[in-house]
């Protein structure tokens, strides 16, 4: 590893000036050619400034999963999401302490940090904060609280699934969704989940949204398949011919419906499911989905917390990670 010694020797000047000279320091008089064979040899050595790293004691980090061990079993998705972060976790030394919606925190001397999943409400939120200013947030993006966060692209996610429907054709376009799991602080009502609003705002802008062809409950599977009968009851001739649906157990209870109905996948309707878990490859047909990268999400959300409990940097940071749309059976080719 190149020292600022291994430069000035390259150099032939002094530590002092080649010090001075990378870190920019205005009132040094040097030669032009002098600073700019200094920054060369800096780029030949691959020269790199060092962080001072404060050390940090292993500990617990806690994860606050904000929605009940049912419903994760229920939005994989958000299983996932846990799973990534205590794999790096683990693998980091560090102990687990599990905290789901409805139990209590108990507060403990020597939990360092936590990771947040999930959506929740200035009140929840309120409730890690208040214990520990080491809070990274995880499918949430808070950066204007001035907190880290990892947050999935859903704008990109979503508009490439629009975009595909309209390039293929599509003029009647569906959706099944779900309700968020946050909720707001003063009358309850559950939030408008951010997919459901990416697909309003796209569908909108390609001339394809239709209120009618808009639905919503929860997440599972037994939801899918009951809001794809709804459609097909009420919208008769006029179901569309392709449907977004914000997670793959949504889109598997609604294949099955689909199959019940005898109408045909994709022939007659295309389905794209959101989140690529392992059951998109094992449903017939294959389910074409939205890849989100949620073990990367997770082990990107405790990676922040450790470079700020090491670094003691006071400048929050949002991680943006982007998505992929995977085509398989339920989509023409």
């Amino acid at each position: 590893m190149a020292t600022i010694k291994d430069i000035a020797n390259l150099a032939n000047v002094s530590q002092a000036t080649v010090s001075r000279v990378l870190n920019y320091d205005s009132t040094l008089s040097v030669a032009d050619d002098t600073k700019k064979k200094i920054f060369e040899v800096a780029e030949q050595l691959e020269y790199t400034k060092h962080k001072k790293i404060k050390h940090v004691e292993k500990g617990k980090i806690a994860i606050f999963q904000w929605m009940t061990e049912k419903d994760e079993l229920d939005d994989v998705y958000y299983l996932s999401l846990r799973m990534g972060a205590e794999k790096k976790i683990i693998d980091l030394g560090y102990d687990i302490v599990r905290i789901f919606k409805g139990q209590d925190f108990v507060p403990e001397e020597d939990i360092i940090g936590i990771v947040s999943i999930g959506e929740c409400s200035p009140i929840e939120a309120k409730i890690m904060t208040d214990f520990t200013e080491s809070v990274v947030f995880l499918n949430m993006n808070i950066l204007s609280e001035q907190y880290d966060s990892v947050a999935v692209d859903f704008d990109q996610a979503v508009n490439s699934v629009v975009q595909f429907f309209y390039q293929k054709g599509h003029k009647k376009v569906g959706y099944i969704g779900g309700t968020d799991y946050g909720k707001n602080d003063l009358d309850h009502s559950p939030r408008k989940d951010r997919r459901t609003v990416a697909f309003e705002n796209y569908a909108k802008q390609f001339d394809l949204y239709h209120e009618d062809y808009v639905f919503l409950d929860d997440f599972s599977v037994e939801s899918g398949y009951k809001q794809m009968k709804k459609a097909i009851e009420v919208l008769k001739e006029n179901l569309p011919t392709a449907f977004f649906l914000a997670n793959d157990p949504l889109a598997v209870g609604a294949l099955r419906a689909l199959h019940e109905a005898r109408i045909n996948v994709p022939e007659d309707v295309s389905l794209v499911g959101f989140n690529d878990s392992s059951i998109a490859k094992y449903v017939y047909p294959t389910l074409s989905s939205v890849k989100v990268y949620t073990e990367l999400m997770g082990k990107t959300s405790v990676e922040l917390l450790i470079d700020r409990l090491e670094t003691e940097r006071k400048i929050a940071k949002t991680v943006i990670i982007s998505t992929k749309l995977k085509l398989r059976g339920s989509t023409p080719n």
